[in-house]
């Protein structure tokens, strides 16, 4: 998934306590934030093969680290430690549990390769099989993500509003025209774009909540 993690994030504001939109979704992202790190390092791999599924070219041959159900709740673990230490112990439980809530949304989406821990088995079922099915059902997790947060954290002014729609159409846009853009042209840019993509939104949700009643 890509959209339905921020929706994770995005709806996750509504419970307590109030925990910081951008802690929710680098918790939500947390194992596509590690991924391209561990990538770069030569830790997992990847192969461009396109047509591997209908929605993305890539053919996630190995990552155990980052995601692997195991690994998934032992960094859901110690991200959730640390904000137990910053935000207490309710708020610790959040942000671990968004943690391996993406382990088990990318199991709707990929083909059986996410690895309930490394070098065990392998699931998944396969919803990027059907663009128009990925489409609806992430999108619609996307859509009730947005109306949540968007009844729980009104604008407060221009920059709220705008910021956060312009977050909204860069996102929707990356996930909406991955399965008719041309394959990445290495594994290295696909690392690169992804920590550029980390490095990017955590600061820019900042910026909205700052703008944004809650």
């Amino acid at each position: 998934m890509f959209v339905g993690h921020l929706a994770v994030a995005l709806g996750a504001t509504r419970l307590r306590p109030r925990l910081p939109l951008a802690a929710l979704a680098a918790a939500a992202f947390g194992l596509d934030l590690l991924w391209p790190v561990f990538l770069l390092l030569g830790l997992e791999t990847v192969r461009i093969d396109p047509g591997n599924t209908a929605f993305t070219p890539l053919d996630f041959v190995s990552y155990p680290w980052s995601h692997s159900l195991v690994m998934s709740v032992v960094w859901g673990g110690l991200a959730g430690l640390v904000a137990v230490r910053r935000m207490g112990a309710r708020a610790g439980v959040i942000i671990a549990a968004a943690v391996v809530s993406h382990w088990v949304l990318d199991v709707v989406t990929h083909r059986p390769d996410l690895p309930v821990w490394p070098d065990g088995p392998k699931v998944g079922l396969g919803l990027w099989n059907s663009v128009p099915a990925t489409f609806i059902v992430e999108g619609a997790l996307f859509a009730v993500g947005i109306a949540l947060y968007v009844r729980r954290a009104p604008a407060r002014n221009l920059v709220g509003r705008w910021a956060f729609v312009g977050l909204l159409v860069l996102v929707t846009f990356i996930w909406a025209s991955g399965p008719f853009s041309p394959p990445p042209p290495n594994v290295t840019a696909i690392g690169f774009v992804g920590l550029l993509f980390g490095l990017m939104t955590v600061p820019w949700l900042v910026w909205i909540e700052r703008h944004r009643a809650g």
